[in-house]
C-alpha cells in the first residue's frame, strides 16, 4: 500500500478519532499539538490504526509517531514488509 493510498485512511481514523473534518488533516499536524492530544487519547488512536490496517505498532514505536506524516510513514512501511 501506497502513502498515498495509506494517507486518506489515517486522515479518516484522524477526523473520526479526534472530531475534525478529514479535509483539515495534513501530514504535519502535529498528534499531541494540533489535535491536542493526550497519552490517553494517542494509544486510542495508535489502537484504531491497528486495527484499520490490521497491523501492530509498538509501544515504543508509538511514542516516535508525533505528526500526521509519521504515522502514514510508519504504517507505509510495514505494510510492505
Amino acid at each position: 500500500m501506497t502513502r498515498e493510498e495509506v494517507f486518506p485512511k489515517v486522515a479518516a481514523v484522524i477526523a473520526n478519532h479526534f472530531d475534525i473534518d478529514a479535509d483539515q488533516v495534513t501530514e504535519s499536524m502535529s498528534i499531541k499539538d494540533d489535535l491536542n492530544a493526550d497519552s490517553i487519547s494517542v494509544m486510542e488512536f495508535v489502537l484504531e490504526l491497528e486495527e484499520e490496517f490490521g497491523t501492530e505498532i509498538s509501544d515504543e514505536d508509538a511514542e516516535q509517531i508525533e505528526t500526521v506524516g509519521a504515522a502514514v510513514d510508519y504504517i507505509s512501511a510495514h505494510l510492505a514488509k
